[in-house]
């Protein structure tokens, strides 16, 4: 194989579109996946700046099975096989009291987060189960959430913990076909999602704080060291955090 073929979810923005470009520039020939066509096109162009092979751009909606079955045959149309996934689309959710979190909008984050996330490593895992040579890697995104909680984020913590339940799932199951699966939790890097953090985010005591942030470039090279291991190693869990931020010793 002259080049190793990677799925990116949530690449039109955020740390998938940083990702998507450290692959792209470390070769990897790219499958950016997300709900919105322009800002995905947007990382093909800039990933193209990098790269000898254009990105694919293929709109979808992971929460949707069918469309998720879609994305995962046209890339092994296009291509032949997976290599890796980078599992990241998720949301957030409303930061609200937890009395007041309507059941649509924890549904939503459920549904992205969890089931999005499953839908994608599922049809991934097939793929990789049945290609030859055999296996890949499945990378999820999951958060400092995954570990401990931010206040009025019951819905994000709930769905972030599942996703660790889900990264050991596949990692067992895959031993026998050479798939690793490993989890990168995230925390505080400078994005879009992450922007209230310059003017302030309630901590655990009720005050509202500044908490600092790290170049999310930092997250892209850590995911590139996890995807470029041979099968034969995996980096199980990592945590990559802003050095200062409310995390050892919260509140």
């Amino acid at each position: 194989m002259s080049q190793q073929i990677a799925v990116v979810t949530g690449a039109g923005t955020g740390v998938g579109r940083a990702v998507a470009l450290e692959l792209a520039a470390a070769g990897w020939q790219l499958a950016l996946a997300g709900r919105r066509a322009e800002p995905l096109h947007e990382t093909a162009a800039l990933a193209g700046a990098s790269s000898t092979a254009p990105a694919a751009v293929i709109p979808t909606d992971v929460t949707d099975p069918a469309a998720v079955d879609a994305l995962f045959a046209e890339v092994a149309e296009r291509y032949g096989r997976i290599d890796l996934l980078f599992n990241n689309a998720g949301t957030f959710g409303a930061p609200v009291p937890l009395e007041e979190l309507s059941y649509q909008d924890w549904r939503s984050v459920v549904d992205l987060n969890l089931t999005g996330a499953f839908l994608c490593a599922q049809a991934a895992f097939r793929q990789m189960k049945g290609q030859h040579p055999q296996g890949g890697r499945i990378i999820n995104n999951g958060s400092i959430s995954a570990q401990v909680p931010r206040p009025q984020s019951i819905a994000y913590t709930a769905t972030k913990h599942a996703v660790s339940g889900l990264t050991k799932s596949l990692s067992l199951d895959g031993r026998p076909y050479r798939i690793a699966c490993g989890q990168i939790d995230i925390g505080n890097a400078a994005t879009d999602m992450t922007a209230a953090m310059s003017t302030g985010v309630r901590q655990a005591d009720g005050r509202i704080a500044v908490e600092p942030t790290m170049d999310v470039a930092d997250v892209a090279r850590t995911v590139l060291h996890m995807a470029g291991l041979p099968l034969e190693a995996n980096i199980q869990s990592v945590t990559v955090l802003a050095t200062t931020m409310p995390y050892v010793g919260r509140g």
